[in-house]
Formats: C-alpha cells, sequence, structure tokens
C-alpha cells in the first residue's frame, strides 16, 4: 500500500487511532498494537505534564507511534491555542489535531473559530491537523490557511452513523486535489464504513469509539485496519461504472440451445 504523507512525514498505515473511552489503558495499549497505526491522537486535558502520577503516555511508546495531541475540550479559538501552545511547551509535539466545539451537546466544530485558531497556530509553526465539518467551503478555507490535513467527520463524535454523505466527502477530496491528505474523522462504526470512506476518496481515517466501545477492541481493530487497506486498494484499482441495465458475465457464443441445434441440422 502507498505510503501516507503528513508535512513530509511518511506513515505505512493509513488508520489513525485515539486514546479514550477504553476500560484500561493495558487495553488500549492492545488495541493500538492489533490496529497497526502509526499515529496515535492523545486528548492534552488527559496527560499528566508534570508526571508525577501514571499517565496515558506509559502506555504509548512514542518511539513507534507518532503522537498527535488534540485540543478536545476546547470550546473557543482562544482555548484551543493555549491547549496547542501547552502541549508543545511540554514537549508533547508541534503537531496538533485541532478541535474547537463549542459546549453545545452536538459535539459538531465551529467552523468559524476552527479556521481562526489553524490560521493562529500554523504561524507559529504548529502542524495543524484540523476537525471540521463536511462543508467544502470551510475545507478550502482551512487548506488556505496552511492546514497539513482536512479532517471532515462522517457523522457526528461516538455516534457510529457511519458517512451521513458520501457527495459531501467526495466534493472536500475534489475540492483539496491531493494538495493535503483528506482523514475522514468522527463517527466511523464499523469497518465497512472505513472501508467505505476510503473508497469514496479518503486519504486517511480516524477512530476511536468504534474500536475502544465494541465487543472485542482488540479484533475490532484488527478489523478497522484490514477495512482501511481493503478501501484504499479499491479506490486504486478502480471500481466498475454503476450500470441499470443488466450485463451477462459469460459471452452468448457457445451457448448451449441455438448452437447445439444449429449443429444437428
Amino acid at each position: 500500500m502507498d505510503q501516507l504523507t503528513i508535512a513530509g512525514k511518511s506513515f505505512r498505515s493509513r488508520l489513525m487511532v485515539g486514546t479514550g473511552k477504553y476500560a484500561s489503558l493495558p487495553q488500549m495499549r492492545e488495541a493500538l498494537m492489533a490496529s497497526g497505526a502509526e499515529i496515535v491522537t492523545v486528548a492534552v486535558r488527559r496527560v499528566n505534564l508534570d508526571a508525577r502520577e501514571e499517565s496515558i503516555l506509559s502506555y504509548i511508546d512514542l518511539h513507534q507511534y507518532t503522537l498527535l495531541p488534540n485540543t478536545a475540550g476546547c470550546h473557543t479559538a482562544e482555548e484551543a491555542i493555549r491547549t496547542a501552545r501547552l502541549a508543545r511547551a511540554a514537549g508533547l509535539s508541534n503537531w496538533v489535531k485541532l478541535e474547537v466545539i463549542p459546549n453545545d451537546g452536538t459535539l459538531l466544530p465551529d467552523p468559524i473559530a476552527t479556521v481562526e485558531a489553524a490560521e493562529q497556530l500554523v504561524k507559529e509553526g504548529f502542524v495543524v491537523l484540523p476537525y471540521t465539518t463536511d462543508d467544502h467551503t470551510v475545507a478550502r478555507r482551512l487548506l488556505d490557511v496552511g492546514c497539513a490535513t482536512i479532517m471532515p467527520f462522517a457523522s457526528a463524535i461516538g455516534t457510529g452513523q457511519g458517512l451521513q454523505s458520501l457527495e459531501r466527502i467526495a466534493r472536500i477530496v475534489d475540492v483539496v486535489a491531493r494538495r493535503v491528505p483528506v482523514v475522514v474523522d468522527a463517527g466511523i462504526g464499523a469497518p465497512s464504513d472505513a472501508a467505505l470512506a476510503m473508497e469514496t476518496g479518503a486519504d486517511a481515517v480516524l477512530v476511536n469509539t468504534a474500536i475502544a466501545k465494541a465487543g472485542d477492541p482488540i479484533a475490532m481493530a484488527r478489523a478497522m485496519a484490514m477495512a482501511v487497506e481493503a478501501g484504499w486498494l479499491a479506490r486504486q484499482a478502480g471500481r466498475i461504472p454503476r450500470s441499470a441495465v443488466a450485463s451477462p458475465s459469460s459471452p452468448e457464443v457457445g451457448r448451449i440451445g441455438a448452437d447445439a441445434t444449429a449443429v444437428q441440422s
């Protein structure tokens, strides 16, 4: 499988995984390993930056994974900017998964505040991967301010509803035109959703809840990895056109019946 490249850094896996909602940190570590992912996102507010007690980072091999701090829990652009600065100052990373989500119960991103925060963070030298809506106009604006990826949702965080609009994701892919990767983030519920996102044109997917809350998170992590690879390969192979008319897979020549009658005469 071709490598995924973000901000000049290449990855073999096109599956990114989150670290929240697991029954335990050891289970999370096993799921990360099973997923084959190389990019792992962690909420900055969940990281014990002073290291005086056990931290989630104790269960993530930073030699094996690229850590992607995220600004989950930030309701405004200002909060997200401060959180990203804190993560970088603490030595976590200058990469940031930008989330600006108003406290309105929907967990949908604020597109205006997201663009505002992204623009400022890019100016400060951050590699910004923004969680955003499936609006191609917002995607274009995030691209223009210098984001390293565009990360539209499939559906609302944690709902597992899958892709609500293939056309809107495909439109974002067209707008971005491979200038940066498109990563479908949030709402993936099953491996079939991940495969469909890849077939639709995404370069990668980010999955958390669908793995962490599965009956067997380890098995689901493996399934997601296989689905992402299958979807990517299918996209590269090129599917057949849809047709309203049935088409036989075998030719009419040599069909028993008319040909046999002709031989007997």
